[in-house]
């Protein structure tokens, strides 16, 4: 009767001490990335004199690394479990991080990059699948939110003050700086691979024992390859242009400084830490669709201010709003994206095969942040910026029609159309599955 009533206490609330610990050590780690990430551009770039190809090559080869290790990483955490993937995935990322600030050139800083991104996108899959483990279809927009929300609150605040910090002229402030990020990827290690993850509760439906394995049952899987392309689009279009293309073309088109380059980041992070609470409401009560296809209507919005700083570029203070603008505008859409894709995720994957679901979709995230920075960095280092920003402004429009013509594929469950029905399976068939 005790395990019963604990299992219902849980499937109201959520696992409560393993979701802090998880949540916490995510921060943790963003917050050390907020340091780094931002200026990797200008690292390779002006620090270490190598230029913008180069730089555009250590952000390809960062995501990339994806391509080596997140086949492997779905099927490690479906067999073991996620706490010691993620263990080796933050040892792998400390390892990178820490070689990454004290290399001088472009083959040291490639291979360094690798296992730096190898380790994140290793960490990314086995978060995702504690974040499920300890939350309840009930809970996971929420928990799924609150960790949006952390991730990105450390990460502007570690840009506000990496921003402070950095000194084109001092390399070894930069190296300091990579090597805070490796210390905070031992913290995740210590914090939240260390946290025990309580019995997966999944509705049977679930529960499918047989059809295909590995990434065989995503690609077979109409919905969820649909929203694999539609993810693929919007990381691309954002995620892959946030650090790379926008920052590349605030600093060289633009002529935004590094530490203004910072107050973005910041503003971005706010943006998101002020919305996102607000924002579960609202998509609470909303198809998980139309959230996406709000989400690309937001970001047309931001590449528009970007057209206008280009254009009054000149003017340093307009400029420096509308840069500014473009930021807060990509943190009013992430907002919204934060509690919709990584729930459907859960919902259309097995219980059995959730790491191959969860590595699948971190896999296309990694492929299009790949692509994006080398898309992004070209169009905008070879000073045809107009094409880069029409580029981006076609694709985030196809993102809207992506989204919506994704519906037809989901059920109302999946796609948040109808009220979630686990209360309703018994706690005995929850023992058994889990």
């Amino acid at each position: 009767m005790t395990g019963t009533v604990k299992q219902q206490r849980q499937q109201r609330r959520g696992a409560g001490s393993p979701l802090r610990r998880v949540q916490i050590g995510n921060a943790l780690s963003a917050f050390g990335s907020g340091f780094t990430m931002p200026y990797m551009f200008v690292y390779v770039d002006q620090v270490r004199g190598l230029g913008s190809l180069a730089a555009g090559m250590v952000f390809t080869v960062f995501a990339l690394a994806a391509l080596a290790v997140l086949p492997f990483t779905g099927r490690g955490i479906d067999r073991y479990g996620p706490r010691p993937v993620l263990l080796a995935g933050a040892a792998l990322a400390a390892t990178g991080a820490f070689a990454f600030g004290h290399a001088t050139g472009t083959p040291a800083l490639l291979v360094s990059s690798f296992l730096f991104g190898a380790g994140v996108t290793t960490c990314q899959p086995a978060l995702a699948t504690m974040v499920v483990r300890c939350s309840t279809a009930a809970t996971r927009s929420h928990a799924f939110a609150l960790q949006f929300t952390l991730v990105n609150l450390g990460m502007g605040i570690g840009a506000l003050v990496g921003g402070q910090i950095v000194n084109v002229a001092d390399p070894a402030s930069l190296t300091r700086l990579f090597t805070i990020e490796a210390a905070t990827f031992l913290g995740l290690a210590l914090v939240t691979g260390t946290a025990r993850m309580p019995r997966l509760q999944l509705s049977v439906l679930h529960e499918k024992s047989d059809g295909p394995t590995g990434l065989r049952a995503l690609v077979a899987d109409k919905a969820m390859l649909r929203l694999c392309v539609l993810a693929g689009l919007i990381f691309f279009t954002c995620y892959g242009q946030f650090e790379s293309g926008v920052a590349a073309f605030a600093t060289d088109t633009v002529g935004t400084a590094p530490s203004t380059l910072g107050f973005a980041i910041g503003a971005n992070a706010l943006t998101i830490v002020v919305l996102q609470m607000f924002m579960v409401r609202i998509t609470a009560r909303r198809r998980r669709t139309t959230a996406m296809a709000a989400a690309g209507l937001v970001w047309l919005g931001a590449w528009a201010m970007a057209l206008v700083a280009g254009l009054i570029r000149t003017e340093a203070m307009a400029a420096t709003v509308a840069i500014v603008s473009i930021y807060a505008l990509f943190g009013v859409g992430e907002s919204l994206l934060a509690p919709t894709m990584g729930p459907m995720v859960a919902e259309l994957a097995p219980a059995r095969l959730l790491g191959t679901y969860n590595a699948g979709y971190a896999l296309v995230k990694q492929i299009a942040i790949a692509v994006g920075p080398a898309v992004g960095v070209l169009l905008v280092g070879s000073g045809t910026w107009p094409l880069y920003l029409a580029a981006m402004a076609g694709s985030t429009l196809l993102i809207v029609v992506l989204a919506l013509r994704l519906r037809p594929y989901l059920t109302a469950e999946q796609d948040n159309a109808a009220p979630a029905v686990v209360h309703a399976v018994p706690v005995r068939e929850l023992q058994t599955a889990a």
